[in-house]
């Protein structure tokens, strides 16, 4: 696919505007919890990062012909940018699954050059689930907005998918993953293989989550030895910082952020609002980047929301395995703004007394 040989790119844009909404309220998802976000005070993240995909969209060069559903699933966002999309489906809120489904089986029909979501695993895969069924099926390409994204058919910001989508030339077959939103509640990652579809090459492309993690005994060790009891610790998720939390002497949120200062625990598996009560300096936020793909902030930890980063130290931890096979870390807090501050070199720690420079992007 050669994109000078072309004057107009079809895009057929979807968005799922319930997507992530569970992240900052602790949910870890919000599959079947959409009312008990809403109740914890969660608001909708998906539109906010539909328009920037869409603006990224617009400034790469090229002409594009933009095909979307109505309302908050991709029209309202292509018209407060600027476009003038033609509607292919109309959508009854609350939306459902089935809406993004027959959004994704008119842009096939209507052959479109490339499927450009806003979503998290759930979306891509009830996209997915469309392609499988079609003759040539056009390639497709996420903007994440979901809580945890294991698939690597997302770009790493909404404005990497829009500028993806803009000026793509070659696809190659990526994997669609979901996990169990129950069980991950519950700290267990169920991770399964749904479909592999045809996603654009380019370097923005995050991989798909590895599992695996090295030794981290030295790592969980060194750590502790550093403990400064007039310091509040904010620790993430995931099991390198499960490591720490069970070194520290208490069961902490395998998927969830706790918050422990001399000896005591402050906070288990605290939502944002919970932080932002707890949590003042000096105090120390310590994440770890999922394997594979380098996020430390902005995926499966949105309570560690800027207003709440602000009041903390930043530290990465890693095993020098996991390290060894990422190239760089990213953050998307969804606030670009405080992403570009945190951009730049960060000592990561990875043994009792050694420390990596790597750079955050």
């Amino acid at each position: 696919m050669s994109n000078q040989a072309r004057t107009t790119r079809s895009i057929g844009f979807v968005v799922n505007p319930i997507a992530g909404m569970g992240g900052r309220v602790g949910l870890k998802g919000t599959d079947g919890k959409v009312d008990e976000a809403i109740a914890r005070g969660a608001t909708p993240r998906a539109p906010d990062r539909a328009e920037r995909t869409l603006r990224a969209l617009t400034s790469a060069n090229g002409s594009i012909r933009l095909l979307t559903a109505g309302g908050i699933m991709g029209e309202d966002a292509a018209q407060a940018v600027g476009f003038e999309p033609e509607v292919v489906t109309t959508v009854t809120e609350p939306t459902n699954t089935a809406d993004t489904i027959d959004a994704a089986r008119v842009f096939c029909e209507r052959q479109v050059d490339l499927i450009l979501f806003v979503g998290g695993d759930g979306t891509a895969a009830d996209i997915a689930g469309v392609l499988d069924c079609v003759a040539h099926p056009p390639p497709m390409v996420g903007a994440p907005a979901g809580v945890k994204m294991f698939s690597s058919v997302f770009a790493a910001t909404p404005e990497d998918a829009g500028r993806l989508a803009a000026t793509f030339d070659e696809v190659e077959g990526r994997e669609v993953m979901d996990i169990d939103e129950e069980a991950y509640r519950e700290g267990t990652v169920e991770a399964r293989l749904l479909h592999v579809v045809e996603v654009p090459i380019g370097p923005a492309i995050q991989s798909g989550k590895q599992l695996a993690g090295g030794d981290i005994t030295s790592l969980t060790a060194g750590v502790i030895d550093d403990i400064d009891p007039e310091t509040t610790y904010v620790l993430g998720a995931g099991s390198t910082l499960m490591s720490i939390k069970r070194g520290l002497g208490f069961d902490g949120s395998p998927l969830g952020v706790d918050v422990w200062k001399d000896g005591e625990v402050v906070a288990l598996d605290a939502d944002e609002e919970t932080l932002l009560e707890v949590v003042e300096p000096p105090s120390v936020a310590i994440v770890s980047p999922i394997g594979g793909q380098g996020f430390i902030l902005g995926r499966g930890n949105q309570q560690l929301s800027p207003a709440v980063l602000e009041q903390c130290d930043l530290q990465v931890i890693a095993s020098r395995q996991k390290l060894d096979e990422i190239d760089v870390l990213r953050v998307d807090t969804d606030d670009p703004e405080f992403d570009d501050e945190l951009r730049g070199w960060i000592k990561v720690r990875v043994d009792r007394h050694e420390r990596r420079m790597m750079k955050i992007v």
